[in-house]
Order: C-alpha cells, then structure tokens, then sequence
C-alpha cells in the first residue's frame, strides 16, 4: 500500500509540532522518519496511524482519502517502544488478540487462529516460547512478540515507533538486521521512527530527516550521508567538526587554510561553515611550514581498529588551554601508532574533504 502525506499540518497549544508536511512513501518500502527528539517524527506517525488527528492536511492510502477513516478501519499495525503487551495473557495470547478481537463476520475460526498465531510465532523465531508470559522474556524477545502481534491482522501498513529504543547496543543491533531481512521476506509498508541514525542508515530503503515539524531532506540512506541537503542534516548524521569562515569564488578560508568549493564559484566574500567528518582529516607532526590547523592532541582513545584523537587548535585561546572548539579526528589504529604520537604533542590536521555552505550569499 503506498502512502500520500498532503499538507499536514498540527500545532499542540503554542507548540507547532510539524509544518506544511508532504511525503510519498511508496508500497512495500521501509522508511526511516529521523531526527532529534521533539521535530514531530512521532506526531507525523501517530496522524498516518489515526492515533492522532491533523489540524490540517491529508493522509491516503493507495490513492484514497483515510484522513477521517477511524484507527480500527486504516488496517495499520503499531509497534511501540515499550512493547505494550498484556503482562496478564500467555505469549501466544498476545499474538492471537487481534484475531480474537475482530467482528464475528470477520474472525478466522478458533484452528485457524491457532495455525496463524504459530506461523507468525515461527517467523519471529521464537515458537518455543508461545506459553510463556511476557514477563519471562529478555527485551529483545518482547519486541519480536509485539511484532508478531501485530503482523497478525495483515496490516496494509506496519508504523513502528523507536522499536528498538529500550534495549541495550547489542541487541538493538541484532534486531535491526532481523527487521531488515523480516521486511525482505514480508514487504509490508513500513515506517519507523527513530533519533538513531545509524539504525536509520542501516535499516531504511529511503530515510526521510525531519527537524522542527518540516522534512530537510528525503532520499536513499547513501545519498542523504554523500550529499547533505542542510547544515542541519550533516551535522545531524554522525560526528562532524564545524569551522567558521569565508568564500570567495570557490574557495573556502578557515583556520587559515584554503578549502576548495568549486559549487560556489560565483560566491564573493560570504559567510560559510565549513563541515569535515573526523574520518576526512589527515593528521601529522608538526613541523615548521607545514600547511594546515596546527593543534594539540590533548586526548587518544584507541579502540580495536580505529584511533579517536581530540585536538584544541594552538591559537584557540593561548591565556586559556582547554577552552577552545576541539577537532575530532579518526584515523586507523596502526598509523596512529606509526605516528608515534602522545597526548600534548603538536600536530597538523588538513581536511581532504569538507561539504560547505554560504550563509549570506545572494545571487545577483
């Protein structure tokens, strides 16, 4: 079932929760709606579910209008973070309830109820477990049964809501994969919401970046970390060093190197902020002459395959160390130690890449 987001719209008192929202969210996709807490991804959710109503604007599924449809009639499955399963009924009890709870008309009988509730148990993997309660299980077997629970009812579309927020690193990265190969085997349409953009990354077909109740960028998970729409967006997506400068027919001056940005060629002395990912900077010892930001490597923490090192630029503050804006920089753990390099020495960072955006540029 593709689904058509028109104008929404949904102010909560003097809060404005999301802004003139459009989105085409196409059958059979998984997409990831991402950002900070707050911008209005878990608002926009609950109006596709019918949970929550639009002040204005319109949600259709498959072309037709759903905007006045109630909940019980979208045929949407729900996903919440915190499981939400009735601590009183048997895990194969969770699973069954939305069957049993349909009109009479409509309610498979009691063997196909059955066969249904262990095809699903099995799909989750986790058949073994169909006469326990929930209160016998590890988070991670929780989520799996909320899941099943609600892939029961044949949803058109399955919304899940920071599925994975609860659980510890490991298991929420186990969970990603499964969901991932789940959604290949099923291709239901599904949303997720989530402020983690690795799991964002890692899971969507298209994820969609949403800050302050308006969507800054839509596309693949490779396209929205190759080409940042907004300086919200990168630095947003993963760990990224901001430096402050000016461009001036396609170059970039900041910390006293010169960046090239040939897209702003036509640009004259402007304002820019000039964004690098740890992982695009170069690091060496310094010596005298030496292009690039001079600084301190005043922290190292080499963990398995990657050196994380914090530099503070030399001409950060000189009356006080220690409060200026630190560089963060990753490099491979054994050129790290080819290096040789301690804390409080002196190196040189220079980016090989930086993405840069003019603020105050005005095309004539």
């Amino acid at each position: 079932m593709s689904i058509e987001i028109r104008n929404v719209s949904k102010r909560f008192g003097d809060f404005q929760a999301l802004r003139n929202v459009n989105l085409d969210i196409e059958s059979g996709e998984l997409v990831a709606l991402l950002g900070p807490s707050g911008c209005g991804k878990t608002t926009l959710l609950r109006i596709i579910a019918g949970l929550e109503t639009a002040d204005t604007g319109n949600i259709l599924f498959s072309g037709e209008d759903t905007t006045d449809v109630h909940v019980r009639e979208r045929n949407v499955g729900f996903v919440f973070q915190h499981y939400a399963l009735f601590r009183h009924m048997s895990v194969f009890e969770n699973v069954a309830f939305g069957l049993r709870v349909k009109p009479r008309s409509l309610r498979p009988g009691e063997s196909q109820i059955k066969q249904k509730v262990m095809d699903l148990l099995k799909l989750v993997q986790l058949d073994w477990l169909a006469d326990r309660y929930p209160s016998q299980l590890s988070g991670g077997q929780r989520q799996r049964i909320a899941l099943a629970r609600a892939l029961a009812v044949e949803p058109k579309v399955l919304l899940l809501d920071e599925p994975f927020g609860a659980l510890d690193a490991k298991v929420r990265k186990e969970l990603r994969r499964w969901l991932r190969r789940l959604h290949d085997e099923l291709h239901v349409t599904s949303i997720f919401v989530t402020h983690d953009q690795e799991e964002a990354l890692e899971v969507a077909d298209r994820v969609v970046v949403i800050n302050k109740g308006q969507i800054e960028q839509v596309g693949s998970p490779q396209d929205v970390w190759d080409h940042p729409a907004s300086p919200f967006v990168y630095g947003f997506l993963g760990d990224v060093n901001l430096f402050h400068g000016r461009a001036h027919e396609g170059e970039v001056q900041v910390e006293g190197i010169r960046l090239q940005a040939p897209e702003h060629s036509a640009v004259q002395d402007s304002k820019a902020l000039a964004y690098v990912r740890p992982h695009d900077l170069d690091i060496s010892r310094f010596t005298p002459g030496a292009s690039g930001i001079v600084a301190t490597l005043t922290r190292a923490i080499v963990v398995g395959p990657i050196a994380r090192l914090e530099l503070e630029p030399t001409d950060s503050n000189p009356d006080n160390p220690g409060s200026g804006t630190i560089i963060e920089a990753q490099l491979p753990a054994q050129q790290f130690r080819d290096l040789g390099l301690h804390e409080g020495d002196t190196v040189v960072a220079q980016p090989r890449k930086a993405r840069v955006f003019v603020e105050d540029w005005v095309s004539p």
